[in-house]
C-alpha cells in the first residue's frame, strides 16, 4: 500500500526526495542566465545618424565655448583641415565670445549629410544675444565631420 501512495514526478524522482526542487531549481538557473546573456541587445536599438551627428555637433560647441580648440578642430572634415590649418582655425576664433550653444535640430536629407540647428548665446556690449547658426555635417569612411563654409 505504501508503493501505491508514493507518486513520481515527471522525471523518475520520488516526491519528498528533493529531486524535483533541485530539477526546478536548476531550469530555473539556466532561465534567468538565458536572459542576462542579452539584455543590451534586446534594450538598445541601433543609433541614428542625427543622434550621433548631434552628439558630435554638441561636442564640437562644446570644445569651442571651453576654449580646447583642439577638439573642437579634430571634428572638422578632412577637407576643411586641408585648406585650413590648425594655425589659421585657432587665428579665428574668437575666444570666449560664445557663452552657450545647444544643438536644437538635425535633419538628414541623405545618408552622407546633415543640417544641424544650434542656438548659440554670445556677449556683445555687455548683453547676451540669443541666436541660430546652421552646420552642415556629413559622412565619409563612416565618421561624422562638420564641413566650414567660407
Amino acid at each position: 500500500m505504501e508503493e501505491v501512495l508514493k507518486s513520481r514526478c515527471g522525471c523518475g524522482a520520488e516526491r519528498g526526495s528533493g529531486w524535483a526542487a533541485i530539477v526546478a531549481a536548476m531550469c530555473f538557473a539556466a532561465a534567468l542566465a538565458g536572459c542576462a546573456a542579452q539584455p543590451e541587445a534586446r534594450e538598445q536599438k541601433p543609433r541614428g545618424a542625427e543622434e550621433i551627428v548631434a552628439e558630435r555637433a554638441q561636442a564640437k560647441w562644446n570644445a569651442l565655448i571651453a576654449d580646447k580648440l583642439s577638439e573642437a578642430y579634430k571634428l572638422y572634415s578632412p577637407s576643411s583641415r586641408e585648406v585650413m590649418s590648425y594655425e589659421d582655425f585657432v587665428r579665428s576664433i574668437r575666444r570666449g565670445f560664445w557663452k552657450t550653444a545647444k544643438v536644437e535640430k538635425v535633419t538628414c536629407e541623405s545618408a552622407d549629410a546633415c543640417e544641424v540647428q544650434v542656438a548659440i548665446e554670445y556677449s556683445y556690449k555687455g548683453s547676451l544675444i540669443k541666436t541660430p547658426v546652421s552646420e552642415t555635417w556629413i559622412r565619409r569612411d563612416g565618421t561624422w565631420w562638420f564641413v566650414q563654409r567660407s
